[in-house]
């Protein structure tokens, strides 16, 4: 199957698109295809409004997108191991492939602009490699992942989300893959403890204004009809007292730390969330993602 559209060579949202034959592959997704096969369903306004609700389960990935994923990931299974974390001692995809601690993401088929310097390696993404487990965490190991953990350091692996979400092509969805935990009692009162647990945690970055307030989720929530979500199959807390919101805003001071480093506000705006356990992929494994916009 193809479609005859090219993507814009920049990112503004009013830049003409010139017509191409796009074909469609299996396995993760080009740029191209993203574009052509899998137009976003939420606007940038309405990403940032489903990661303030409190509900992360909004965050949706395109239903063509998905199944494309099911069809690719027995595959790699059987190559590699589990996409599992939990499963192990078996040998997984992303332990021992995707991840490349410490290093840039030189993977994926969706560049970050802050890896443009970086080359894309000339190897299939499902290429094998050695099977060995996460080797022990070392005694001087930060306790936590902490917003000065140098971008290279071999706990933490920066790569970009080979299976976006269904968000605006100029939108950089990245991953956060992290050996330390995110979650730690150090960080997360006993107060808020089952509200993380459930909600898990969201912030914003590079803009002065406010995120779109919660109570203007209905307004967006027609982008979400054909997953059959509506505000009365929603899962999340009710807001707090000031002093309750602000721990749970002082929960994710480390990562909003990190994330104003890499992504320099002056440049971009982000939203970034660490789902709750409830929503998480791959267990076993701390991962934030992060949203990014060039300003």
């Amino acid at each position: 199957m193809t479609i005859c559209i090219e993507p814009p060579l920049d990112t503004p949202d009013n830049v003409s698109q010139k017509i191409v034959q796009v074909a469609l592959r299996t396995g993760p997704p080009t740029r191209e295809e993203l574009l052509a096969h899998y137009p976003a369903k939420f606007t940038w306004h309405q990403l940032k409004t489903f990661v303030n609700s409190g509900d992360l389960g909004l965050l949706k990935r395109d239903k063509a997108l998905q199944k494309r994923y099911d069809a690719w990931s027995p595959g790699i299974v059987k190559e590699h191991g589990s996409l599992e974390i939990a499963q192990q001692p078996e040998v997984n995809y992303l332990i021992n492939h995707r991840l490349q601690w410490g290093q840039p993401d030189t993977l994926s088929l969706l560049p970050s602009a802050l890896d443009s310097d970086t080359r894309l390696e000339d190897v299939s993404i499902s290429s094998p490699k050695s099977n060995q487990p996460l080797p022990p965490l070392p005694p001087d190991a930060p306790k936590y992942f902490k917003a000065d953990i140098p971008t290279d350091s071999e706990f933490i692996s920066i790569i970009q989300n080979d299976w976006p979400y269904s968000v605006p092509i100029e939108i950089e969805h990245t991953l956060i893959w992290s050996r330390v935990p995110i979650f730690h009692p150090d960080l997360i009162p006993a107060e808020i403890d089952a509200r993380i647990q459930q909600d898990g945690l969201c912030g914003f970055t590079g803009n002065d204004e406010l995120p779109p307030s919660p109570s203007t989720l209905p307004e967006c929530l027609p982008a979400l009809a054909e997953w059959g979500l509506t505000m009365e199959n929603l899962v999340r807390s009710p807001r707090g007292s000031p002093e309750i919101e602000e721990m749970v805003k002082n929960a994710g001071r480390e990562i909003d730390g990190f994330v104003k480093r890499r992504w320099v506000e002056s440049e971009w705006e982000t939203a970034w969330f660490v789902n709750p356990p409830r929503l998480q992929s791959v267990r076993g494994l701390a991962h934030i993602h992060v949203f990014a916009k060039k300003r």
